[in-house]
């Protein structure tokens, strides 16, 4: 491999990666595709092997170019902290964040977040990724990330956790349901229901609960959306449960209680390494925590 290895062409294929297409990832990076193809091709040239499958479709790594993927993390990694190590001792912050979070973190606190940081750090550019608790723990361990918003991750997941908040899981109920006057749902109840499940095996809190639990509801129908369970829920065909969090700025026909006995999930923030975490990365964790009061 060449020492003079270009980052930009780094860059280039972990966006062809991440995005699943040369055209995409000329998108991302604001180079026309002929221009990333020409990068792909030469890197391609300078390790000494293909590290693209082109098909019709898009691109994917060879195995070869899997194997690759660490390393060219790594100096791109290593490059843009050094960037931000000397735009620090300039006094003026800059760099790139990659940031992982549930869509309801990404809807609910980030705005304000982003919204502060910005201000702080107009030099520093966000790039956003919204999964679940399965992608989180892939971004975290492959480092694709600077961090992740989600709930306190299982065995595994390599990186540094910082807690936020205790999140209550709710039960969701159709207005028209015996129970949707009471003041909690018993969690044993989770049985006798017929229930919609989010995400199914995605590692996600109803998943936890109903593993950690023990309980086996009556599962009707499963969707990849929890808006779209909330709305199921709505027109009464089953029940669900989330955290608080998501359903904060919906309104519908749906009643909310918490369980007996109350259950919570863990919200925070994982970083792969707090210890090589850029200065970038340790000013935004600042600005959460400064945050934190306002959140919802």
């Amino acid at each position: 491999m060449e020492k003079d290895m270009d980052v930009t062409k780094c860059e280039a294929f972990l966006a062809a990666i991440d995005h699943g297409s040369l055209t995409a990832a000329g998108v991302f990076l604001g180079y026309t595709q002929s221009g990333i193809t020409r990068m792909i091709n030469a890197l391609e040239e300078e390790v000494g092997f293909p590290l693209f499958i082109r098909t019709k479709k898009g691109v994917s790594p060879t195995e070869n170019g899997k194997a690759m993927i660490p390393a060219f993390r790594e100096i791109v990694r290593a490059h843009n902290h050094a960037l931000e190590i000397g735009a620090d001792i300039r006094g003026i912050l800059s760099g790139a964040l990659t940031i992982g979070s549930y869509y309801s973190v990404s809807a609910m606190w980030l705005p304000p977040i982003l919204k502060r940081f910005r201000q702080l750090y107009p030099n520093v550019r966000i790039n956003m990724k919204e999964g679940g608790n399965r992608e989180m723990t892939r971004w975290l361990n492959e480092m694709s990330v600077d961090c992740c918003f989600f709930a306190e991750p299982a065995a595994g997941t390599i990186c540094d956790w910082i807690p936020i908040r205790q999140d209550e899981l709710l039960a969701w109920l159709p207005k028209n349901h015996p129970g949707a006057g009471e003041a909690s749902f018993p969690l044993c109840a989770l049985e006798n229901e017929p229930f919609i499940i989010t995400m199914p095996n995605q590692d996600t809190e109803i998943d936890r609960l109903l593993g950690s639990r023990h309980l086996t509801p009556d599962i009707r129908f499963s969707t990849a959306d929890a808006y779209t369970t909330y709305c199921m829920v709505e027109a009464g065909l089953g029940m669900s449960l989330n955290n608080r969090l998501i359903t904060l700025s919906w309104s519908g026909d749906v009643v909310t209680l918490p369980f007996d006995p109350p259950q919570f999930v863990s919200l925070g923030i994982g970083v792969p390494s707090w210890k090589e975490a850029s200065p970038a990365m340790k000013k935004f964790i600042e600005c959460v925590k400064d945050m934190l009061e306002e959140l919802p």
